[in-house]
């Protein structure tokens, strides 16, 4: 199953070949004979037969097809013979150009231009491994955008966690970084009735201890409503989760188990604390009622800060009664959010940024509006295809959302490059052996590959996943999408990390292979 730190930590892979002649050119051609033709015996004479097929080929088309043309060139037409001996005219003669003598330490190239690159390091046992059942991956070269290795990459599949790099490429795009969700308190003079109003803030702290850094408080909104409202009694509550529809709060692809154990909240506009038990611990359990709790936590702000009637006003859930705000607080910057998100994989605050983004694009901040709006944006933002996708939720938590691999490794070359704001999500990713879900592990033998991937994790109960950037050892920057999907057990998170550190070992020597 997924989680928040539920990644734990997400907590829940001779001899050279022989050309008739000695150099594939006419006997008479004295200098390509002594040059080009002996510079390629001695270059083939050293090079491992898979490398001489290719050049051989290469320089048949070159040597071969010159003498070729060269005879076009200087062989009399019949026609052309019989009007020059027929004609007053002198006949014109042809002279071939004489062929340069060639410089055998340069004849043949490193490196034929337009040539694909021979690579010959192979990470195919690693991607075999049974641990990760059926395997889906992509790697691609981040400077050159080359596809250097492929399995079934362009098959959309689930991401798990991974999703929330996406849905913090939306936030990005159509929140900024640095907007702010706010929460307000409405109410009219005279009335006794104040509305606690939900922006999509999960972070909303019931206490001054909360997981999330610099959250703001339900006693600071109480000190304002008393500033407000001085010795007026009040008498009505209203808790307004009216941003988006109350009743799209849980997908029925989701298990109730991962708000049971604590790693995930139902989807309201209005809650404190991600709706925790204790806010302070990362993974608690989850309430079945966000707003009542929310609702709870204010009419205890309001008696402490000394609003008269507080502890006896009627509550009730629904649409604001005024539009007068009386008080209003807000949380930190979106670029903020996301790195508290992403190294702990926050789901609640996942699907909330997903929520505020479809809202603030016009949508109607529903689950339904996911697909349309992560398309538009990483089509119009980010110039990928967007074709697949399959959007159900902005957590990953739901078998049914489909991201092909290759889309997110291509991603992730913007994340790298820092493209569009995206070097927010790049700060935020978990690195090998170091930060976030990613510390605890890369040990034994992917030691060697710690610091150098920055990466997000994902976990559902069938699949477990991984995809970033790679700082390979011969000094490449790779991006990468790893899916293992079916039945997979925790050590999958092993076998992910062993073919990665295979990728980090080949570098741009990555055969696809």
């Amino acid at each position: 199953m997924m989680s928040s730190m539920s990644d734990q930590g997400e907590p829940r892979h001779d001899r050279p070949e022989s050309t008739t002649g000695g150099d594939g050119v006419g006997s008479g051609d004295a200098a390509r004979s002594t040059g080009l033709g002996a510079s390629v015996r001695r270059w083939v004479s050293s090079r491992p037969r898979g490398v001489v097929v290719t050049a051989g080929v290469l320089a048949f088309a070159l040597l071969g097809g010159g003498a070729v043309a060269a005879g076009a060139a200087t062989a009399p037409d019949a026609g052309t013979a019989r009007v020059a001996a027929s004609s007053p005219e002198p006949a014109v003669t042809v002279t071939p150009t004489p062929t340069p003598s060639v410089d055998p330490a340069r004849s043949v190239p490193a490196e034929i231009p337009g040539a694909t690159r021979l690579r010959t390091c192979s990470v195919t046992g690693a991607a075999s491994d049974a641990r990760l059942a059926q395997f889906e991956g992509s790697v691609v070269n981040a400077a050159t955008g080359e596809v250097l290795f492929d399995r079934n990459g362009s098959t959309p599949a689930r991401t798990g966690s991974v999703l929330k790099t996406l849905t913090s490429a939306v936030a990005l795009s159509v929140l900024g970084p640095d907007a702010r969700l706010t929460t307000r308190v409405t109410g009219d003079a005279g009335t006794g009735a104040v509305s606690l109003v939900g922006g999509g803030d999960a972070t909303l702290s019931a206490t001054g201890s909360s997981v999330y850094a610099g959250a703001p408080t339900v006693a600071d909104l109480a000190t304002q409503v008393k500033a407000s409202l001085g010795e007026q009694p009040l008498t009505q509550i209203t808790l307004d989760a009216t941003f988006w529809n109350p009743s799209d709060k849980w997908d029925p692809s989701w298990k109730r188990t991962e708000q049971t154990i604590g790693y995930h909240s139902e989807v309201t506009a209005l809650m404190v604390d991600g709706d925790r038990a204790n806010p302070a611990a990362q993974t608690s359990p989850r309430s079945t009622d966000p707003v009542a709790r929310a609702g709870d936590a204010f009419r205890s702000a309001l008696v402490a800060a000394g609003v008269v009637g507080a502890d006896s006003a009627t509550m009730t859930q629904g649409a604001a009664t005024s539009g007068t705000v009386i008080a209003q607080v807000s949380s930190q910057p979106v670029g903020r959010l996301i790195s508290q998100l992403l190294p702990t994989s926050d789901n609640t605050l996942a699907e909330m940024l997903a929520r505020v983004s479809s809202k603030a694009s016009g949508a109607d901040g529903s689950a339904a509006s996911l697909t349309a709006l992560y398309k538009s944006v990483f089509s119009s933002t980010y110039g990928l295809d967007t074709s697949s996708l399959t959007i159900i939720d902005g957590s990953g938590l739901s078998e049914n959302d489909a991201v092909p691999s290759t889309f997110v490794a291509r991603l992730m070359i913007q994340v790298l490059n820092r493209e569009h704001g995206l070097g927010v999500v790049y700060d935020a990713l978990p690195v090998s052996g170091k930060t976030g879900t990613l510390a605890s592990r890369f040990t034994g033998a992917n030691a060697v590959a710690r610091g150098a991937v920055h990466a997000k994790t994902g976990w559902i109960d069938t699949a477990y996943t991984l995809a970033g950037t790679v700082d390979a050892a011969d000094g490449t920057k790779l991006t990468f999408a790893f899916y293992a999907i079916g039945s997979v057990q925790d050590d999958a998170r092993a076998a992910l990390d062993t073919l990665t550190t295979a990728v980090y070992n080949c570098g741009d020597n990555l055969a696809n292979g």
